[in-house]
């Protein structure tokens, strides 16, 4: 069984000054994962309430990112140990996915 794993995360979030979301794309690749997307998010808000957002005013606050990858789940629970030791807070969520691919 495939898993699609979402990591939630905000913008600023660094590890060793370095953008966490790039950390955890290359523990993922380092993982053997055949690929990763990192989306960012144009609002939103958390378990804070507050929202983040892009705006006039402000060119970039804080925004959610996502990355998003699909493997096999035993895989999944190996790299989500690795993954968690960079993260300080957050989500993390996990459903079943099916895989078509086409060439």
């Amino acid at each position: 069984m495939h898993v699609l794993v979402r990591v939630f995360l905000k913008e600023s979030e660094e590890f060793e000054s370095e953008p966490l979301y790039s950390r955890i794309l290359k523990v993922l690749q380092d993982k053997g994962v055949g690929g990763a997307t990192v989306l960012k998010g144009i609002l939103g808000y958390g378990t804070t309430g507050h929202y983040h957002y892009e705006g006039i005013e402000v060119m970039s606050y804080d925004l959610p990112v996502v990355i998003e990858f699909v493997d096999e789940e035993e895989k999944v629970e190996g790299i989500l140990e690795e993954v968690s030791k960079y993260l300080k807070s957050g989500l993390i969520s996990l459903e079943k996915a099916q895989i078509w691919v086409w060439q």
